[in-house]
């Protein structure tokens, strides 16, 4: 190979590297707001995933060799609407067809201006909501529809195998076609009859964020902005407000979670001046709104948790006595063996770590726990100020083999 070619070799896969990571990004930001603009204009499911998909591999084909657009959206959406329209020609005869695809379909040939694109993603996630999906999979279809999570990442969140839930999905999207699904705004009534499942996704999308280093936050921040959408769309739902409430608390300490170096920040370590300030406002306004319905819930309750250690900005120190009181509402009221394993930390520190690890063995009866990685942590920690280094010891490295942050796993082991 001469220099020449070699040289070309090498730009060729630097295009091709840009070309990757560009449409990626992408599909992680953009690929629920595309998705849910399609079928707001009246495609299927099925025919919208294709074109998007059919789309996004002519990016990688041509990117390369002509370079990302300045309008990588609008491009995508370009591709992906002729896609339809093609397919919509073939079937039918063009002549009866085309005021139908005209409609449904809008101009193929003029690319959009992304920043001016109707954003239908509430709409889709109240959509997926619908009573013929099926409950237990309704979160997760938003999750993968609206956010463009794969199933692992969403079995992840719901702490079931990633099989099991490629299943559910594939049914989920059967039965939502199947029910001849209207992507578009519901009246009042079917907003708030929805709207737990919608919460629960958003919710399931924040965690999903925070916990992936490599998304750099893109995945909770719009999480962050659905939640305000939500809370903006239904004012009188106490959760709603209580979940943005939520977000923005776990949002305006983000900055405080690493250290000038990237090194890993537990709460308990964090510089309280480097949190977010006006986060921590709104939150604090969304909640008092919320708690002025008096229809107390799950999302106000975690709300509340976070407020009392956002506290600590102000009073120097953390009210554990009161947050142990919310856990114990919280556990009441779902179940969750997550809230037991905070419940179990509060109670070590408000009655020692004997305690503590006493609540802990009671939640981890519960086997969804046994691959849940801040079981273990707390396990590590309850179990080491309880002089059982041992059992720290093997907790620590348990828990550091679950971290799926580098930086997690560096703290965990460094300690």
């Amino acid at each position: 190979m001469t220099t020449a070619e070699a040289a070309e070799r090498i730009a060729q896969e630097r295009a091709e590297r840009i070309a990757q990571e560009r449409a990626e990004q992408i599909a992680r930001e953009g690929y629920g707001r595309l998705l849910a603009f399609l079928l707001a204009r009246g495609h299927g499911f099925a025919q919208a995933e294709d074109a998007l998909a059919e789309a996004f591999a002519a990016a990688l084909s041509a990117w390369p060799a002509s370079g990302v657009p300045d309008r990588p959206e609008a491009w995508l959406l370009t591709a992906a609407r002729r896609k339809l329209t093609d397919g919509h020609r073939r079937a039918t005869t063009a002549a009866a067809a085309w005021p139908e695809l005209r409609r449904i379909t809008g101009d193929a040939t003029g690319p959009d201006d992304p920043d001016s694109l109707p954003d239908h993603r509430l709409a889709l996630l109240l959509a997926c909501a619908a009573e013929e999906v099926e409950p237990g999979a309704r979160a997760a279809l938003m999750l993968q529809c609206v956010l463009g999570l794969d199933a692992a990442r969403i079995a992840g969140a719901f702490l079931v195998s990633p099989a099991a839930m490629g299943q559910r999905l594939v049914r989920a999207k059967r039965r939502l076609a199947a029910g001849g699904a209207r992507f578009e705004l519901p009246g009042r009534a079917a907003v708030a009859a929805r709207l737990p499942a919608v919460l629960e996704a958003i919710y399931g999308a924040y965690t999903a964020g925070a916990s992936d280093p490599a998304d750099g936050g893109a995945l909770a921040g719009e999480a962050v902005w659905l939640a305000r959408l939500a809370a903006a769309l239904a004012p009188e739902q106490a959760e709603a407000l209580g979940l943005a409430a939520l977000l923005l608390h776990l949002e305006a300490r983000r900055p405080a979670a690493r250290d000038a170096t990237g090194r890993y920040v537990p709460l308990s370590a964090q510089a309280p001046e480097r949190w977010t300030t006006h986060e921590q406002a709104e939150a604090e306004r969304l909640l008092r709104d919320a708690a002025a319905l008096r229809r107390p819930g799950r999302y106000q309750w975690e709300a509340a948790v976070q407020s009392v250690h956002a506290a600590r900005r102000f009073t120097g120190r953390t009210d554990w006595a009161a947050i142990r009181t919310l856990y114990d509402a919280l556990l009441g009221v779902t179940g969750s063996p997550v809230v037991a394993v905070n419940r179990a930390v509060a109670i070590a520190e408000t009655e020692g770590p004997a305690a503590g690890l006493a609540a802990l063995r009671d939640a981890a009866e519960d086997s969804r726990l046994a691959e849940y990685q801040p079981y273990w942590a707390a396990l590590a920690a309850l179990s080491a100020r309880a002089g059982d280094m041992a059992a720290a010891d093997a907790a620590r490295q348990r828990a550091a083999g679950l971290a799926t942050d580098p930086a997690v796993r560096a703290f965990l082991l460094g300690r």
